[in-house]
């Protein structure tokens, strides 16, 4: 893929560089909003609505903004977007906008929005910029929705109001639907993440140089230290021709 190209903005943002699961950004709303699938799917993609929108006029208007006010000019530009979102929750899906309360006009100081506004679409192309917060919206999207509904299912045996685990055959742990259970999947999610991440195919993988055992505390490349904790291993650096090494003091 083509670096700042559509697909590669959209793979960044959905696997890659992932807002929730690899940047771990978003955590107010992340944590608070997701009790049900449909609350996650709703709070990512009214962030999603916003970022796309703040990143493409940010890019267009970035010539314009003088660089010691540009905080400010962003959270205008921001504002002004969430308000016409909430304004048409309000309007079409007022039972959502109850349900996100006051976590939609924190979008406002959200930092994803923020964040993706000053280091990508202060810097790149409209249109790059337009697809950058397309792929990080989806993915802050995807992330709210999988744990909105893991909670909503342990919580409550149920994934999008439709009930899957019957009490007959379950018992819901309510844990799931209060703070700590955000946590506990938010933590599970990241962890499959990074498993995934991390797996690579045998022929890939190189065996490591012997070196010291404890990289923690080493500050060199794996094996150059290798001489200073075994004592088998001569440290004495060679004289020079035709003179002898000097003589430790005893």
């Amino acid at each position: 893929m083509k670096p700042n190209s559509p697909s590669e903005r959209l793979y960044n943002g959905i696997i890659k560089e992932n807002p929730t699961l690899v940047l771990i950004l978003g955590m107010c709303p992340t944590l608070a909003v997701t009790t049900s699938a449909i609350n996650g799917a709703g709070m990512g993609l009214t962030t999603t609505a916003v970022l796309m929108f703040s990143n493409l006029i940010i890019s267009l208007l970035r010539d314009f903004i003088p660089d010691r006010v540009r905080i400010p000019g962003y959270i205008v530009i921001i504002a002004s977007l969430v308000t016409i979102v909430q304004f048409a929750l309000q309007a079409y899906l007022p039972s959502l906008n109850d349900a996100l309360g006051v976590y939609i006009p924190l979008i406002v100081v959200n930092c994803i929005i923020l964040g993706r506004a000053e280091a990508y679409a202060n810097k790149n192309a409209a249109m790059a910029s337009f697809f950058d917060g397309i792929g990080m919206g989806l993915g802050f999207t995807l992330s709210l929705t999988i744990l909105g509904a893991v909670r909503e299912l342990l919580g409550a045996g149920s994934i999008f109001g439709f009930t899957v685990l019957p009490e007959s055959i379950y018992t819901p742990a309510t844990i799931f639907i209060l703070a700590p259970g955000a946590f506990f999947v938010l933590s599970w999610l990241v962890a499959i993440r990074n498993r995934l991440n991390n797996r690579k195919p045998k022929e890939e993988r190189k065996e490591l140089p012997e070196g010291c055992g404890d990289c923690s505390t080493c500050g060199q490349p794996c094996g150059a230290s290798k001489s200073f904790f075994d004592t088998s291993v001569d440290t004495k650096e060679a004289a020079p021709a035709g003179e002898t090494a000097p003589k430790k003091d005893v």
